[in-house]
């Protein structure tokens, strides 16, 4: 998704609220440099020991702050906006409760620019209970919403990820085409009716 918001290369601002390993922040660096990043974490220990073992690439401009997801995001300067925002904390049915909420989502949408778009990467149970609350309040905040995911990971077979994507515009057909060709293979894309489905 990523890759699709804004055109290849271009540099973006993203915020990653949960910044576990860096992953993502090191996978913006490296495909569009000249990103500004910015990366809240909970566990200072956590980050503190990623960058100590792992280093950011030369040229990686990234802002680091410890602390609550929502706190964070209220804390930082009005004026700046996102290309992306990028949740990743949640794990279980048992997510923190004001940040699983639509007025978060109300929130994070609020620092987005013109064409940005809010990511959320829901780890969930077979009965996909988290997943069916996350769309509704993502769909309460945004103007559209779309899920992505491993096929068998809509048939609620198993445990997994689902990754819910907020748009401030309509959602694109061609980001369909585009996200069911780069995998994983089978994987759908539910936008409109479709997620109604699994919608809570």
């Amino acid at each position: 998704m990523v890759d699709l918001a804004a055109a290849p290369g271009a540099p973006i601002r993203a915020l990653h609220l949960g910044a576990g390993a860096l992953t993502l922040a090191r996978y913006i660096q490296a495909t569009r440099p000249g990103s500004e990043q910015y990366a809240v974490e909970l566990e200072r220990e956590l980050l503190d020991f990623v960058l100590h073992k792992l280093p950011m690439p030369d040229g990686t401009t990234l802002t680091t702050h410890i602390g609550d997801a929502r706190d964070a995001l209220a804390e930082l300067d009005a004026e700046v906006t996102f290309d992306v925002v990028i949740l990743d904390i949640f794990s279980g049915p048992e997510a923190p409760a004001h940040i699983a909420c639509k007025e978060f989502y109300e929130e994070a949408a609020a620092r987005l620019g013109p064409d940005g778009v809010l990511i959320v990467n829901v780890g969930d149970e077979p009965a996909l209970t988290l997943v069916r609350s996350q769309v509704t309040a993502l769909r309460e905040a945004m103007p559209d919403v779309a899920a992505v995911a491993e096929t068998g990971m809509f048939e609620g077979r198993y445990p997994g990820n689902i990754i819910l994507v907020g748009t401030r515009k309509r959602w694109a057909p061609e980001w369909t085409v585009e996200l069911l060709a780069r995998g994983p293979h089978p994987a759908a894309v539910l936008t409109g009716m479709d997620l109604d489905r699994i919608a809570g």
